[in-house]
């Protein structure tokens, strides 16, 4: 089953498709660009269910979707900003000088809301109870 997941925010929303073994695509969508994103990355990789992250921005975000005929999922959120701040810099490593800095006093150069929204997938598609 592949899942895109959103990670709804008031201004941009990170959005992910994933598969059980592999991230398929993961981007950062102003909301005014959520509804065509999720629409065509809907159709392209055969999504199954949409998961939305169910804190800021969460109902502006399922109003954006409108009805795109699969399921739409509201998840449990709480935590995944700090843990999508740690995956991010474990796939941009920070280089030069800045190695030598603690990652806690480090702001990413992007926004990683995308991050966020592969957690969420992620977590759904590693528990069975969840699937159902």
């Amino acid at each position: 089953m592949r899942v895109l997941a959103v990670d709804p925010g008031r201004e941009k929303c990170g959005v992910a498709v994933c598969a059980p073994a592999a991230v398929l695509a993961h981007r950062v969508v102003p909301i005014t660009r959520l509804a065509a994103t999720v629409a065509e990355w809907t159709a392209a990789y055969g999504v199954g269910i949409i998961l939305i992250g169910n804190r800021t921005g969460a109902a502006e975000a399922r109003a954006h979707l409108g009805d795109l005929g699969i399921p739409v999922k509201s998840v449990e959120e709480r935590g995944t900003t700090l843990a999508a701040r740690r995956r991010y810099f474990q796939d941009h490593p920070p280089r030069g000088l800045l190695r030598f800095l603690p990652i806690s006093l480090q702001v990413p150069r992007e926004a990683y809301d995308d991050y966020a929204a592969i957690l969420l997938a992620e977590a759904h598609l590693s528990d069975p109870d969840k699937q159902g």
